[in-house]
């Protein structure tokens, strides 16, 4: 029998991280790029292997992905941003781009790309998952980022360095 074939979270020499957040929402989205940055030099990370790109807001974080993605040098991208839900169909519409933005982005080019925005319908719950109860969401996202970048160049695709 095959073994298994998982992630480890330990961040190799070769491996390159991109952050990409939204200034939107910056009292919460700095929190998780702290969170994320964080974990990722817990994890065995120096900070020459981390690279942060600040957007407007979440909408146009899935752009900026693709286009890290597309350039290459990159082993997992972490997308960080908070989407709060207000009294308009705006929050539906804006997360669900995102979310589908996001999930395609891996499939295409084979480089992880994760999902770590916060979807919340009010800002006591953003806190929440932004580090204050609930762990931090940038946190969790890096160590997928990690976990996953770790599994692909195990397999031998994709840009796994």
């Amino acid at each position: 029998m095959n073994p298994d074939i998982r992630g480890v979270l330990i961040v190799k020499p070769a491996f390159r991280f991109t952050l990409v957040v939204a200034e939107f929402n910056k009292f919460l989205t700095s929190q998780l790029h702290i969170g994320a940055c964080e974990e990722l030099l817990k994890l065995g990370a120096l900070e020459s292997q981390i690279r942060s790109i600040w957007v407007p807001g979440s909408f146009e974080i899935p752009t900026m992905a693709m286009a890290v993605a597309k350039a290459g040098d990159v082993s997992a991208i972490i997308c960080l941003g908070c989407i709060i839900r207000g009294q308009t169909a705006h929050f539906d519409h804006v997360a669900a781009n995102v979310a589908s933005g996001i999930a395609g982005i891996g499939p295409l080019t084979g480089v992880p790309t994760i999902f770590a925005i916060i979807t919340a319908d009010t800002t006591e719950q953003a806190m929440d998952r932004a580090g204050l109860k609930m762990g931090n969401t940038g946190a969790h996202g890096a160590r997928a980022a990690v976990e996953m970048a770790n599994t692909i160049s195990r397999i031998g695709k994709g840009t796994g360095k």
